[in-house]
């Protein structure tokens, strides 16, 4: 075999797949036996518009088993969108095997929204159970309490778009529990009835502004935790005992410093009298010279400060030594 026939050959196997990739003819095929009214050139023209060919047909084939009427132009703008085709189209033939009233444009939107369309539908014919985390609660009575609770939901498709999701049904069935263990007078009323949360958290209307409708909130387990009124007690006890002590620290501080500044007084009146004492001489100097005072007055005076040490010395208790010993 020459070469040419070789190249001829090659260059006709590459055109037979570029053909066949550009002209899906088994796809079109699928869609005519299937009762599909589809065009090659429309399936051509899928490939230009980088539209799958084999996503829209099947889609639309499975559609119309289900005897839905989807058409092609709006499968196409979903795909284009960035929408998702496949969960699109069982999600709508979900909900028309379960009698829901659910159409095309609505369940676009929903996908586009970036929620799972086919679980919505599913969730709502079967509703799904959610459970709470631990919530901690405090009764009147300072007993803890921790409980879990069930929430049985439903997708409520009309409020699937912008409505809130699972994070807010969730935050609300716990502020729900929150406040009626709070507003119990005791713990033992919640342990003996605890249904009665559920009843209270079920008429506040949680559901609202949300994709789910709540069917019914279930209290699984209660748990009795700390005293916590004991603790805040004991609590403020320490604090108070802190600020008694940090006052009376102060008053402390103030007599000794009130101390200090009485002793400093005192020294400086004492340094006063000895100063005033030494001037004593001097002045019976002076009085000596200027003839105020005499020999006789000078001698009483020595005689009443003699008197005077006599009595001061009788009056001081005699202290005796206690005599060594020669051990």
């Amino acid at each position: 075999m020459d070469p040419i026939t070789i190249v001829i050959i090659f260059a006709c196997i590459i055109f037979l797949i570029l053909f066949l990739w550009l002209v899906p003819i088994g796809i079109w095929f699928q869609a005519l036996i299937s009762g599909v009214h589809t065009s090659l050139i429309q399936l051509i023209f899928m490939r230009f518009r980088k539209v799958p060919p084999a996503v829209i047909v099947n889609n639309m084939v499975s559609a119309a088993k289900a005897g839905l009427k989807v058409s092609q132009n709006e499968l196409e703008a979903h795909y284009l969108a960035g929408g998702r085709v496949n969960s699109v189209v069982k999600a709508l033939i979900s909900a028309d095997k379960a009698n829901m009233n659910l159409d095309f444009k609505t369940c676009t939107a929903i996908d586009l929204a970036g929620r799972d369309v086919l679980n919505a539908v599913q969730t709502s014919v079967n509703p799904k159970v959610i459970d709470t985390p631990p919530v901690a609660a405090v009764a009147k009575d300072g007993i803890q309490l921790i409980a879990k609770a069930r929430v049985t939901v439903r997708t409520n498709i009309k409020q699937l778009v912008g409505g809130a999701g699972e994070e807010t049904i969730l935050a609300r069935v716990g502020e729900g529990i929150v406040t009626s263990i709070g507003s119990a007078t005791s713990h033992k009323q919640v342990l003996e009835n605890p249904d009665s949360i559920s009843k209270l958290v079920l008429t506040k209307g949680l559901d609202s502004g949300t994709a789910f409708e709540i069917l019914s909130i279930d209290i699984a387990d209660i748990d009795v935790g700390k005293n916590i009124g004991a603790q805040l007690q004991m609590d403020q006890a320490n604090a108070d005992k802190n600020i008694a002590q940090a006052k009376a620290e102060e008053r402390r501080a103030m007599a000794v410093a009130q101390e200090q500044e009485m002793k400093a007084k005192a020294q400086e009146a004492r340094a006063k009298v000895i100063e005033a004492e030494a001037e004593v001489p001097l002045a019976m100097a002076e009085a000596f010279r200027n003839g105020n005072l005499g020999i006789m007055d000078y001698y009483r005076m020595k005689n009443i400060q003699a008197d005077t040490d006599m009595r001061e010395s009788i009056s001081k208790p005699v202290t005796t030594k206690e005599p060594k010993s020669n051990a």
